[in-house]
């Protein structure tokens, strides 16, 4: 029989508890997102996703700082117009 500090009961709203002490021991707080998952007839399984999931263009970002240049504007713009200059000579 499990520990009866373990055990939750759904309510009208079809919401449950998590234990305390499982919310401390996975460090669960407000918005943190669980996945619920049918195991078996009998049986559920949660998954706590990671804290920030990309999504579509916004995974982009990441991948984009690889190529962050860390030259100015102005440095940029320098070279950019010497390269105009060369094309009309």
């Amino acid at each position: 029989m499990p520990k009866p500090s373990r055990i939750s009961v759904v309510t009208e709203r079809g919401q449950v508890s998590i234990p305390a002490e499982l919310r401390k021991e996975l460090a669960l707080g407000k918005g943190r997102r669980l996945l619920w998952e049918k195991a078996a007839d009998a049986e559920l399984r949660v998954v706590v996703l990671p804290d920030h999931e990309p999504r579509a263009s916004l995974s982009m970002l990441g991948f984009a700082r690889r190529f962050r240049a860390t030259r100015s504007t102005a440095a940029w713009m320098a070279e950019l117009r010497e390269g105009k200059a060369e094309a009309k000579d």
